[in-house]
């Protein structure tokens, strides 16, 4: 029996994670689990699985979980070191969004967990430190997104590197695939968190809409299967059910295809190498009729041409764009700017930036703090300049 650790168990893929292991009780023991605010959720998933230990983001919030659980309590940074490597967990899965996720995934490397990853900033910031490490300690880091389960499936870990040309990832485009580029400066938060396909935390919900979260996963892509930046490429597909794409060298594609369900790319994450029965909906082509594809349009989407073109000069600059994302999101949500800042907001902070080499993680974590200073310094300016 797998002993699991979840960081994010309130999360959308936290949640899911517990309705896979829900239904696969004999394969799997919930030890341990980390939320961010939600500690009313939380409460009610260590009555349900009975963990040995919790933590929340808030310290204030510890007395209400230990009158409503029977469980260890802690709280903050160290409540999540403790969760991730202090409790003996077979496989953590990194469920956390954004930077906050990165020194727990790093513990539990440490402590010779297999890391389940939905996190992907953690390698968007890390990525050769973190798969480095990771190598050394012999820890498989095993995808949650779908798009790289996908591909994880069709490499399927033992092709030569030689015979892949590329790996395709899709996204569906969002809420704004067809909106008129003008009208994006007037779009609402409101309007954004209407995905057309996948429900999610609001974060990864507006990263979507602007095609960063797909910029973020090029990134994320070419450090779990060690590709070339020209050997990672983004399709819009917006029925959503071919999640990659692996073309070879000798002119075929493979394709993987699912409903769009984080279940099934959670449950082979947590069984890997088994494959389990996952109730979900089956895929129907004959109902689908048609699959359509097309190019992600640059003017449309800047926020996956900085993506793009942070792949490519590497360095600190990954996490400057994740860091000017996290705070430019988080006040478009507040709607303190508008949709269209936020990529304004992050070109403005890598052109401000001077990229180094990220020889360890303080320099990585030092990069973080510039541009979380940096990009919330510009807010105030942010809407007239891009507007004007």
């Amino acid at each position: 029996m797998k002993k699991v650790a979840i960081l994010g168990s309130t999360g959308s893929i936290g949640e899911n994670t517990l309705r896979v292991i829900a239904d696969n009780r004999d394969r799997f023991e919930v030890v341990a689990l980390a939320a961010g605010s939600n500690w009313e959720r939380l409460a009610h998933q260590a009555r349900e699985f009975s963990p040995k230990l919790v933590s929340i983001s808030n310290s204030e919030n510890v007395a209400s979980l230990n009158n409503g659980t029977d469980v260890k309590v802690l709280s903050g940074s160290e409540g999540l070191r403790e969760v991730a490597a202090g409790v003996g967990a077979d496989i953590v899965v990194s469920a956390l969004v954004g930077a906050v996720g990165l020194e727990p995934t790093l513990a539990a490397i440490e402590a010779g967990a297999a890391i389940a990853l939905a996190n992907k900033e953690v390698l968007v910031m890390a990525g050769e430190l973190v798969t480095q490490r990771a190598s050394d300690l012999k820890v498989p880091i095993l995808p949650i997104d779908s798009e790289h389960a996908g591909v994880a499936q069709l490499l399927d870990g033992s092709r030569a590197a030689h015979e892949v040309l590329r790996v395709i990832l899709t996204a569906s485009g969002g809420p704004f695939r067809t909106t008129p580029i003008e009208s994006l400066y007037e779009v609402t938060p409101e309007e954004a968190l209407r995905h057309p396909t996948w429900k999610m935390g609001p974060k990864v919900t507006i990263d979507s809409a602007s095609m960063m979260n797909k910029g973020l996963e090029l990134i994320e892509a070419s450090w779990l299967f060690d590709l070339a930046p020209n050997q990672v490429d983004v399709l819009i597909h917006p029925e959503s059910v071919v999640h990659a794409l692996a073309e070879f060298v000798d002119g075929s594609m493979l394709a993987q295809m699912s409903v769009p369900d984080m279940r099934i790319s959670i449950s082979q994450a947590l069984c890997y190498p088994d494959r389990v029965p996952c109730e979900v909906s089956r895929l129907d082509l004959a109902s689908l009729g048609s699959l359509h594809f097309e190019e992600p349009g640059i003017g449309r989407f800047p926020c996956l041409t900085h993506a793009r073109g942070v792949l490519n000069e590497g360095g600190t600059s990954p996490a400057v764009l994740n860091a000017a994302n996290e705070i430019a999101v988080a006040a478009f949500l507040e709607k303190r700017i508008g949709f269209m800042d936020i990529p304004a907001l992050v070109a403005t902070a890598l052109d401000g930036h001077r990229n180094t080499t990220a020889h360890n993680l303080d320099d990585i974590l030092e990069a973080d703090r510039w541009a979380r200073e940096f990009t919330s310094s510009r807010l105030e300016s942010a809407k007239s300049k891009t507007r004007s």
